[in-house]
């Protein structure tokens, strides 16, 4: 049955605000007529997709990767590489069109991460701890030294993207067209991460995490269950690193970088790991700590850092457990 208490009440209504934050400022911005906020907005909401994707490896699995920033990556390329060729009018390979829709470099950017996180999770679930993030980590430098020697697609200097790909029929140059494209997105992966944890599936996924073993003697094999997870974050990561290209209108190799990767990581901690909107929490305030103090100082992470730490200490569920109960099962 589901949990009905006061503080499970305060935590969802916790969440639903935290969700509702980029909109509100979405909609002050374009009220106020402040493109600039309306782009902030949409790089919460892309960054929130992002780190929900890691959230359900990591916050549900237990699975600390430090090669998610290939799958974003992967979707970004993808967003690139569609649009390059729309627009030279010459197909993707023989026999496959290019085609300058969202939808359809939505279904490329999946695909394509699906199938590289189930090789990779196939290879780095053997093992685990500390193996396991060194693994995932040589698969996303693999992928990004690809990238970095790939001349055909701007190399190290990247692809640019000279007009955003289309979206049924919306203007997605537009601010806030495409904002509401990837807050529909973000809307989405949060609803999905929702429906694996309430799942028989989410309760397996949390049964592997604390001991594989006693799931193992209930005759459910957890590997199984953590490569599932580990495919699925994959390809909600690559939707996020497809919309990113499209909002900056350029791709490069540093989208794959272990930094990327490490920032995916900060953002589940920051907001609360394991929790619904713990991912775009953080994300909220990264990109509201870059714009504030990045203007002050080209050292403004330090700062973060100073969050992060004060967060880890104060409240050890992240920002949503200072917003909300720990003991409340929404987050």
């Amino acid at each position: 049955m589901p949990d009905r208490s006061p503080a499970s009440a305060r935590a969802l209504l916790a969440s639903l605000a935290v969700i509702a934050l980029p909109l509100a400022l979405a909609l002050w911005a374009s009220l106020a007529g402040e493109t600039f906020y309306l782009t902030l907005a949409a790089r919460i909401a892309i960054l929130g997709l992002a780190a929900t994707g890691l959230n359900l490896a990591l916050g549900l699995g237990g699975l600390v990767s430090l090669g998610h920033a290939a799958f974003f990556g992967i979707g970004g390329y993808m967003a690139g590489i569609v649009a390059s060729h729309a627009m030279e009018g010459v197909p993707l390979l023989p026999g496959v069109p290019a085609l300058a829709e969202m939808g359809y470099v939505w279904l490329l950017s999946l695909s394509a991460a699906g199938l590289f996180a189930l090789f990779v999770g196939a290879i780095s679930l053997r093992t685990s701890g500390v193996a396991f993030i060194m693994i995932t980590l040589a698969f996303a430098q693999m992928v990004y030294y690809l990238a970095v020697a790939w001349p055909g697609y701007g190399g190290e200097d990247g692809l640019p993207i000279a007009v955003r790909n289309g979206f049924l029929g919306l203007r997605t140059m537009r601010p806030m067209p495409f904002f509401l494209i990837a807050f529909g997105a973000l809307v989405a992966g949060l609803a999905a991460f929702a429906l694996v944890k309430a799942s028989r599936f989410g309760a397996a996924l949390q049964a592997a995490r604390q001991s594989g073993v006693r799931l193992a003697s209930l005759g459910v094999e957890p590997r199984r269950v953590q490569l599932v997870a580990f495919v699925l974050s994959g390809m909600m990561t690559a939707l996020a690193g497809a919309l990113y290209a499209e909002l900056n209108r350029f791709v490069s190799p540093s989208m794959m970088s272990w930094h990327m990767s490490g920032e995916l990581i900060v953002l589940v901690v920051l907001g609360g790991v394991g929790r619904l909107a713990g991912p775009l929490a953080g994300a909220a305030l990264y990109v509201l700590l870059e714009h504030a103090l990045g203007g002050l100082t080209e050292r403004w992470q330090f700062f973060l850092g100073l969050a992060l730490l004060a967060v880890v200490l104060v409240g050890r569920g992240g920002l949503m457990s200072l917003l909300a109960p720990r003991g409340a099962s929404h987050g």
